[in-house]
């Protein structure tokens, strides 16, 4: 019996071929049909626009992200570089070491320190900032499509404009820096600058304030000031030239002055202010109506002045009462012979210049300070031996 043959089988990627074959025509159709459907609704300019304003404006908008950046770390790092200036570690122990002499400092050597410090860090904030932006407006100009070239070039030539045309405030500028730097006076310091000298008041890259003893402020150019001396820095020197007659004891004289130079320097309201053992120096200067001792204390800053005032006064009263004659513009004959010379029907006595005695120079100093003048027999009364209350305040030698 003849059996009917079956269909032939078709292998299974033969199938998936055929339907390969017959999907990507469709999709082609498919693909050509959106593109058309882009076209009729989208405009023609959108790639344009994404070509040349959203692709740039994209890498703007990251260069000024990262410009932010940059400033604040440069501006965090220069303030804490500025925080280790006034504290006591890094650099600023360095600073101490350099002005202090290694010992700790004081208040206003801190404060001095602290305000030089806030200055230089308020310069070095400003220069980063500045440097850091005109980068990134650069790189955003060319992002636009700008030639720089040109735009550099026209910069420069004005800059160039601006430098002949401005020497003088360019000049006071970076005088203004490298006075901060170089630490050669702050607010508070008294200095001599040539034509004006007093207390400064202020201080800035363009000029500098100083108010002289009469008020007068001074608003002087750091580009004029040549050369400028400092009289409040570290410490300070006061040197008295005081005057004795001819015909006083100089040794004597001396060691009044000494005595209560030192005396003062003991003072609990002067202690502090003496950094050094008075000292004298010596005859200075024989003039023509006195022979000048010179007398030098190292004293505080901006102390001396007010030293050498209290000196004179105490000097001045030791030596009215140990009787030192003090000059001042005379003319005094004398006439002196080896002999005794005949004035009618007495003999003058030959010239002999007072000289005082121990206690005369003990009651000299005690009188320095109370401000007495009198004469010996009345210090006696007023300066007993034995300390004792003297009119219901203590006598100072208990202290």
């Amino acid at each position: 019996m003849h059996l009917p043959s079956s269909p032939p089988v078709t292998p299974s990627s033969t199938l998936a071929q055929e339907e390969n074959d017959g999907l990507e025509p469709r999709l082609q159709d498919a693909e050509q049909g959106l593109a058309d459907l882009i076209n009729r609704v989208v405009p023609e300019d959108l790639e344009f626009l994404v070509e040349n304003l959203v692709s740039p404006g994209l890498m703007i908008v990251f260069i000024l992200f990262l410009g932010l950046v940059a400033t604040g770390i440069a501006r965090r790092g220069i303030s804490r570089t500025a925080e280790r200036m006034k504290s006591d570690d890094g650099v600023g122990r360095r600073l101490k070491t350099k002005v202090a002499g290694g010992k700790r400092p004081t208040a206003a050597e801190q404060m001095r320190r602290a305000q030089r410090a806030d200055a230089l860090g308020a310069l070095a904030r400003s220069v980063a900032t500045t440097v850091i932006w005109v980068i990134v407006v650069t790189m955003a100009l060319g992002q636009l499509g700008i030639q720089l070239g040109p735009l550099i070039a026209g910069a420069g030539i004005v800059g160039v404009a601006l430098g002949f045309g401005a020497q003088d405030l360019v000049k006071d500028f970076l005088s203004g820096v490298f006075m901060l730097i170089e630490d050669q006076f702050g607010v508070g310091d008294i200095i001599d600058a040539g034509e004006a000298a007093g207390v400064v008041e202020g201080i800035s890259l363009r000029s500098t304030r100083v108010r002289d003893i009469d008020g007068t402020l001074w608003h002087i150019p750091n580009g004029e000031i040549r050369r400028v001396g400092n009289m409040s820095q570290e410490f300070a020197r006061a040197m008295l030239d005081i005057g004795v007659a001819y015909g006083a004891d100089v040794d004597a004289a001396a060691d009044v002055i000494e005595r209560v130079a030192v005396e003062m320097s003991s003072e609990p309201d002067y202690e502090n202010v003496f950094l050094d053992v008075p000292e004298i120096l010596g005859v200075e200067r024989l003039g023509t109506d006195s022979v000048d001792i010179r007398l030098l204390i190292k004293t505080q800053p901006a102390k001396q002045w007010a030293v050498s005032r209290e000196l004179r006064r105490r000097i001045k009263n030791a030596f009215d009462a140990a009787g030192v004659e003090i000059p001042f513009p005379q003319r005094t004959v004398w006439l002196r012979t080896e002999a005794p010379v005949a004035l009618g029907d007495a003999e003058a006595a030959p010239f002999e210049a007072p000289k005082p005695d121990e206690d005369t120079k003990r009651r000299a100093v005690v009188a320095s300070k109370r401000g007495d003048t009198g004469v010996r027999d009345e210090m006696a009364d007023m300066l007993p031996d034995e300390p004792e209350e003297v009119g219901g305040q203590p006598d100072p030698e208990e202290d």
